[in-house]
């Protein structure tokens, strides 16, 4: 596989026929199954507005915490200098790997804030972006470890993520008309 190719499992529900909705709640579990992860949520943002929510999650095993929104919110005023992460994602900058959160650099997360509000170890930051706008983040994590993640993940997740985002874009816009 290279890096850039989908396992047959991603691509089969990425070039489906589906609505935004049947994709996303096929797609999680099996970015689960293929990174191992613990949990995988997508949250979807609406530039315009500074709305967002955590619209889908997947969780392994029920001893893992539930992170999911019902409804579409502001950002708390706070959050950009809270979450570097979330600030970097609202910058259109490249998806953040975090094989450690115990050992990350302060710029690029905030330890305390991930450990309040998310309880992980390890996660990818996925950007879903589009002409410098932020329309949402993927995040599969782990707990209780930390874990290396390979260049082809990395590859795969970057390729998955340019091939979601205009199904994140027409999720959002649906969600607003």
């Amino acid at each position: 596989m290279t890096q850039q190719e989908l396992p047959s499992a991603l691509k089969n529900i990425v070039e489906s026929s589906q609505t935004p909705d049947a994709i996303f709640s096929a797609l999680l579990p099996a970015v689960g199954d293929f990174l191992q992860s613990d949990r995988c949520f997508l949250y979807l943002h609406n530039p315009q507005n500074n709305l967002g929510r955590v619209a889908f999650c997947w969780i392994r095993t029920p001893d893992v915490p539930t992170v999911y929104n019902e409804d579409w919110a502001a950002q708390p005023p706070t959050l950009v200098d809270e979450d570097p992460m979330f600030a970097a994602a609202l910058r259109a900058e490249p998806s953040i790997f975090v094989e450690d959160v115990e050992t990350a650099d302060s710029q690029v997360l905030n330890r305390e804030f991930e450990q309040k509000y998310f309880g992980h170890r390890a996660l990818i930051h996925a950007h879903i972006r589009q002409d410098g706008q932020l329309w949402g983040i993927l995040q599969p994590c782990i707990f209780g470890n930390p874990r290396i993640w390979t260049e082809d993940e990395r590859g795969v997740i970057n390729n998955l993520v340019e091939k979601i985002t205009p199904f994140a874009i027409d999720y959002v816009k649906c969600a607003f008309d």
